[in-house]
């Protein structure tokens, strides 16, 4: 039995919408400093609608696979639908993740949030935290005992980290040299 399911693999292999959006209406940056994963997401929004979406991701499979996956989810929909969107819902289109890789799919839920907050943000409309219902999960996963070790490849430096101006915390960025998408901005 694989560990991953074909539609991982080929999202992983094959991610969709990766880059940088030239002027985004949103860019949201979460990260997981337990296993080093970090994702970019970045949005342009027409007329309460997301036109465009493109991510990068230093992370594991699964990780390049949930932002892939989605990205697709939330391309073409109204905001209000990618912030219905769940961690289980892109487990769910990827054709399920291993438990061990289930934060994946809640960092890309989480990274479309922030992205979401930063355009509400940026034109004064009022972000209702209650619906990152899965933030409450990011902010306790640096708390939570290390069950397995991850094997990292290249490089790992620390900088600090902030969602969403809520959480302060040491991250662990693995791999600054990722082969999917334009080089990583750490600014």
């Amino acid at each position: 039995m694989a560990l991953y399911s074909d539609k991982v693999m080929d999202h992983f292999m094959n991610p969709r919408n990766v880059g940088k959006l030239d002027n985004p209406s949103g860019v949201g940056q979460v990260g997981n400093a337990r296993c080093g994963d970090i994702m970019k997401m970045y949005i342009q929004v027409e007329d309460g609608v997301i036109t465009d979406v493109k991510f990068n991701t230093f992370g594991c499979a699964s990780a390049i696979a949930s932002s892939s996956m989605a990205t697709e989810l939330i391309k073409g929909k109204p905001i209000d639908q990618a912030l219905a969107l769940t961690n289980q819902a892109v487990a769910e289109a990827l054709d399920g993740l291993p438990a061990i890789k289930m934060h994946c799919s809640v960092l890309a839920e989480e990274a479309i949030k922030a992205a979401v907050k930063d355009y509400y943000d940026k034109n004064g409309i009022a972000y209702d935290p209650a619906r990152s219902s899965s933030l409450l999960m990011l902010l306790l996963l640096p708390l939570l005992p290390a069950r397995h070790n991850h094997v990292c490849y290249g490089h790992v430096f620390l900088r600090k980290l902030t969602i969403g101006g809520l959480l302060h915390s040491r991250q662990a960025v693995i791999n600054p040299f990722f082969r999917y998408g334009q080089p990583f901005d750490h600014a």
